[in-house]
């Protein structure tokens, strides 16, 4: 390399540095160690993670079992490596499950087409309310406060610079679920979408052929967003929705400190020229042998500047192949059954507590908390190696003594009967101990 350039000694190589800006010294290194000292060095330090912890914290990502099939299969270097299919030709592989993941979300909300996934589910949320605004021509949207609080967040973010105005609508106090009423009185000609969750953030099922009417009897597109992805094995898809949003984690995604994860919009066939992302399509080849390629949105159209319709330009290809995996592992039944497994836990657990809302939750509902504070029941739970609830009095004030809890497949009975006794009164633990 110094012959090269034409240098005799690697101080040649340096000469041109000012003097006062080298160091002159060795580096303040440790000496090298062997490979297996150093597997030993993180070994120990993995051990001191905190590990064997019961979860009953969900809020938009939730502890599910992940079938070992899913890292078997995405792990293979065809699907590690390949990124996305900028030569869509030669990656039919990738296609072919891009297009199966598509048709399986299709299945799932009863909507006529899915495109090939977003970055996750708070993005989807203002793809889908910009959606709307191209289809319905109007500018509005109003949001039900019991979507998710970072999912709105997001939301106002993006329309911050759009023209686009974000308006909220409440919740009946009792149930939890959407104030009907409220909506009525809040929707005018220039709402293009109302935007609702369910099961709601508070996981209450809402009834959203009832929010259906109202928004089309105005004008506006129904937006349906889902957080709780398991929870499509039990409900009635949303089918009276115009457009579908929703958050895929639930599906063998590991919730991996918040990410990456896979957003979907799915949506009715007539609005397929205005949806965000890619989309793959079945075709034939010269020989008439069946085939997949990209189709009507392709990167270039998205990167255009202010004529761009989304931020959107590629897709979650690797993180929606596991929850392609997933599905099909499960399959229509077995998701079913994974589904009530869920159900039947949380509310096993709710019949330990004191719910906060009336209205029927599949996997996660608000407990009231007896007086306690919510942190000082998560301590004690913490040292009984249990990560409790989301205290939820700092998105809803109204809420100061409530704690949104979840329960999936992977609860155990005993735990959550630990549960239930942190949530007694003191006075009622004092009792127990004695």
């Amino acid at each position: 390399m110094l012959d090269a350039c034409g240098l005799e000694s690697a101080e040649a190589l340096f000469r041109h540095l000012p003097g006062e800006v080298r160091i002159k010294r060795p580096l303040a290194l440790d000496p090298g160690i062997s490979e297996y000292d150093i597997v030993d060095y993180f070994r120990a330090r993995a051990a001191e993670n905190a590990t064997g912890y019961a979860s009953f914290l969900g809020a938009g990502v939730y502890a599910h079992y992940r079938p070992v099939m899913v890292d078997t299969v995405v792990l293979r270097g065809e699907f590690l490596t390949s990124y996305t299919p900028y030569q869509a030709e030669i990656s039919q592989g990738t296609l072919t499950t891009i297009f199966e993941f598509q048709t399986m979300i299709c299945q799932l909300t009863g909507m006529d087409v899915a495109n090939a996934s977003m970055y996750d589910g708070s993005t989807a949320v203002p793809e889908a309310a910009m959606m709307a605004v191209r289809v319905t021509g109007r500018d509005r949207v109003l949001v039900a406060r019991t979507v998710h609080p970072e999912y709105r967040e997001v939301l106002r973010t993006y329309a911050l610079h759009q023209g686009m105005p974000v308006d909220d609508f409440e919740y009946q106090s009792d149930s939890g679920s959407l104030d009907l009423e409220d909506l009525d009185r809040k929707l005018d000609d220039h709402t293009a979408a109302v935007i609702v969750q369910t099961p709601n953030f508070f996981g209450v099922v809402e009834n959203i052929r009832s929010v259906a009417e109202i928004a089309h009897r105005r004008g506006a597109l129904l937006i349906v967003i889902f957080t709780e992805a398991v929870a499509l094995g039990l409900l009635a898809p949303p089918a009276d929705a115009d457009i579908v949003a929703g958050e895929l984690q639930s599906f063998a995604i590991s919730p991996s400190y918040g990410g990456p994860y896979a957003g979907v919009i799915a949506t009715k066939e007539k609005f397929i020229r205005q949806m965000p992302g890619r989309l793959v399509g079945e075709t034939r080849d010269s020989r008439g042998n069946r085939a997949f390629c990209l189709t009507l949105a392709t990167r270039e159209q998205h990167i255009r500047r202010e004529k761009a319709t989304s931020n959107i330009c590629t897709n979650q290809a690797l993180i929606a192949l596991m929850a392609t995996v997933f599905m099909s592992v499960y399959g229509k039944q077995g998701l079913r059954e994974l589904a009530e497994q869920n159900l039947a836990k949380a509310h096993y657990l709710s019949g330990k507590l004191k719910p906060r809302f009336t209205g029927p939750f599949f996997n996660e509902f608000a407990a009231v908390t007896n007086g306690r504070s919510p942190n000082d029941i998560n301590q004690a739970l913490l040292k009984k190696k249990i990560v409790g609830g989301l205290p939820l009095a700092g998105w809803y004030p109204e809420l100061e003594n409530s704690v949104l809890l979840c329960a999936t497949e992977m609860t155990r009975r005993e735990r959550m009967d630990e549960v239930a006794q942190a949530f007694s009164p003191v006075r009622e633990q004092e009792q127990v101990q004695v």
